[in-house]
């Protein structure tokens, strides 16, 4: 597993599973009791879910939560 160093940013791969699976982001959000904004946001990386969301989204997306989670090299 790739450690981070202080220029790197956590971003999620929610988008980026979801298109694999065939899932689309409003299934997600009825499944997780959330609104289609909400999960939009988690999405496109604007907002981070909290913890105990990203393990509910890994259950239904049948993935291991270290999946969603990727170091991103931040750009200056």
């Amino acid at each position: 597993m790739q450690s981070l160093n202080k220029n790197d940013v956590c971003m999620n791969r929610i988008k980026e599973e979801l298109e694999a699976k065939g899932i689309s982001q409003t299934e997600l959000a009825n499944r997780l009791g959330k609104t289609f904004n909400m999960v939009n946001l988690y999405a496109t990386n604007k907002v981070q879910p909290p913890i105990p969301v990203l393990y509910q989204i890994a259950k239904i997306l049948n993935v291991d939560v270290r999946t969603l989670l990727t170091p991103t090299e931040v750009t200056k």
